[in-house]
């Protein structure tokens, strides 16, 4: 990956057309678990972040229930991830539940969030302990930490409530129900949050922009009156989080409730809310359904879970099982045509076989729709990983095509690690951003790199024209979600579909303080497709002064141009090298001629 200016050339119409016709548009999987993670392929993979600052995104692994591992990663080197990091909690007597990577104190290093449980007290409906693990030099140290004094009745959520760009962490306290705020910072501080609803477990909360003003809103999951799920958006307004502005019920049909996932489903720049549900508590009917941005109405976009006459369905949450997770799917553009796809658990509602299985977001059949899921149920690599448990996309090799990890059960406690390389052939484009905290920049305390931090809130929108000339908009939210294994990405992959053309606008907008009226959000114009844009919105209140840093990945595009180039070049020293030797052979036979003529005028 080479570090680019923002000026580039446009790339002659024949080679992209060259690259059209020999790019069929399709994708496959290869299973690559060895050179990624040789024999150290087990574990429960929790979390990703960039925990040295070397600009690659390292694994987040637990194991035996009591250990988290660091896997750092290095591209030169096979395999390509190796626990370099260890922390042990088995002295402590406890099991590990989540793990959420951030900067919690401000000092631009990572730190380690983790929710515990007692060992001796692991049930589902255990209290759970936050205890945060304060990074220094790139290291962890069991001693060094910070012991949060609340237990809590589900995952708290992270999120950057007060909009200084540090995580602050969200929860209702154990046999409470208002929700508390524990603000990050060098001294942590406690704050209520005024909901009047409690909340629902396991919530699906989230916080991302919802109005397209660029500033991250706040969705909560709650329980209405008859304990009913709802969705509460509470819309910042000013800096502030001060009411529900919209409250919508769950759909009517739906009697389980999954994880609710948002992303630019339809491509229209604004956040769409997806929800997996079942409609009898066996999950022997599945659907997923959309809520269009402004909209209230529930549209189903996946309704036929059936295969070769078997009947497929989400896998309920296991109420007695401490590591049993809500029905949830992770989406990402895998086809980078600029429509999120997802991945989902399904299992055989005949039998006991539980799969992973890739949606793809493809145009709707009908009218009542624009966008719908369509499962792949015949991918062999993918098929072929028996009593599936999680599956999530990644982008393994850096290079801006998003890859699968799939966790599946095996004979011990933990999970065995499944890696997929995504070998798209289709030579489309996209742009990989992320968004760091903004609180420093070439200044850092201890002279750190402000790459390694996990920071949640900022949204991203692009727009650009298509290969057919119409005008594309999407748009992203980092690290919205953070419970219940979200397994969210520090940085956003935004697909572009099969057009070279420069991204005309990209946007980036960042939380804002309270009583802040003016809207944080810078522009970037003429992006060039198939970079990586590191954004460091430093000084967070001046956007105008933010830096950026685009590092580009060369495609295929490359290749064929190189190629294209040199067989002009072979093509046209053919015709000069045929030339001169016409010519070469014309001299000779002409002094010939010449040397002829003399002798004969001799005689």
């Amino acid at each position: 990956m080479v570090e680019q200016s923002f000026v580039g050339c446009p790339l002659p119409v024949f080679v992209l057309l060259l690259s059209a016709a020999v790019s069929p548009l399709r994708a496959s999987l290869k299973n690559v678990t060895g050179d990624v993670l040789g024999s150290e392929a087990w574990g429960r993979v929790a979390a990703f972040g960039d925990f040295n600052a070397d600009k690659q995104t390292d694994l987040f692994i637990v194991r035996g229930g009591n250990e988290l591992r660091i896997f750092l990663a290095d591209l030169k080197s096979t395999p390509y991830f190796s626990p370099k990091v260890k922390l042990s909690l088995q002295s402590d007597g406890v099991l590990i539940t989540s793990v959420v990577p951030g900067d919690y104190n401000g000092d631009s290093q990572m730190d380690v969030l983790l929710t515990t449980v007692p060992s001796a007290e692991a049930e589902p409906n255990s209290p759970l302990s936050v205890v945060i693990y304060w990074g220094q030099n790139q290291t962890l140290n069991i001693n060094h930490k910070l012991q949060l004094n609340n237990t809590y009745s589900d995952e708290p959520h992270v999120m950057d409530f007060n909009g200084d760009l540090i995580p602050d962490i969200f929860g209702v306290p154990t046999g409470g129900q208002t929700p508390l705020i524990t603000y990050g910072g060098e001294v942590m501080t406690t704050g209520n949050f005024s909901a009047t609803r409690p909340m629902y477990v396991p919530h699906s909360h989230a916080f991302i922009d919802l109005n397209g003003d660029y500033t991250a809103d706040l969705l909560l999951t709650t329980l209405a009156a008859d304990k009913s799920v709802q969705f509460e958006t509470w819309e910042n307004q000013g800096g502030n989080f001060s009411k529900a502005t919209s409250i919508v019920s769950k759909p009517k049909e739906a009697k389980v409730i999954g994880q609710s996932v948002f992303a630019d489903f339809d491509g229209d720049g604004f956040q769409d809310h997806l929800l997996p549900v079942c409609e009898d508590d066996k999950c022997l009917k599945s659907v997923i359904y959309f809520m269009k941005h402004g909209s209230t109405e529930w549209i189903p976009v996946l309704l036929n879970f059936t295969y070769a006459n078997t009947i497929w369905g989400f896998v309920p949450q296991d109420s007695t099982h401490l590591q049993s997770l809500p029905i949830t799917l992770h989406v990402g553009d895998y086809n980078m045509d600029g429509f999120p796809d997802a991945l989902a658990i399904l299992r055989n509602t005949s039998g006991s076989n539980q799969q992973a299985f890739l949606l793809e977001n493809v145009p709707c059949k009908n009218t009542t729709c624009s966008r719908m899921f369509d499962v792949h149920w015949e991918i062999s690599d993918l098929n072929q990983i028996k009593d599936a448990a999680v599956s999530t996309f990644f982008d393994v090799y850096e290079d801006g095509i998003l890859d699968i990890i799939v966790l599946s059960k095996s004979s011990s406690e933990d999970s065995a690690i499944h890696v997929l390389m995504n070998n798209f052939e289709a030579d489309a484009y996209f742009v990989k951003v992320i968004v760091l905290s903004g609180i420093c920049s070439n200044d850092c305390p201890q002279q750190v790199k402000p790459f390694g931090v996990n920071q949640p809130g900022p949204y991203i929108m692009y727009t650009t024209v298509d290969a057919n000339g119409y005008l594309k908009n999407a748009s992203a939210g980092q690290l919205s979600q953070s419970a219940h294994m979200a397994l969210q990405l520090p940085y956003n992959v935004l697909g572009l579909g099969r057009s070279a053309n420069f991204l005309d606008h990209l946007y980036v907008g960042i939380p804002r303080p309270p009583g802040e009226k003016q809207i944080r959000r810078q522009e970037w114009t003429a992006i060039i497709p198939n970079s990586q844009l590191i954004v460091i919105p430093y000084p967070p209140q001046t956007p105008k002064s933010w830096s950026a840093k685009l590092y580009l990945t060369p495609s295929n595009i490359v290749l064929l141009t190189a190629i294209a180039l040199i067989g002009v070049c072979v093509f046209i020293l053919a015709i000069i090298g045929i030339l001169h030797w016409q010519e070469k052979k014309a001299d000779d036979r002409e002094k010939r001629q010449e040397a002829h003529r003399f002798h004969f005028d001799a005689m």
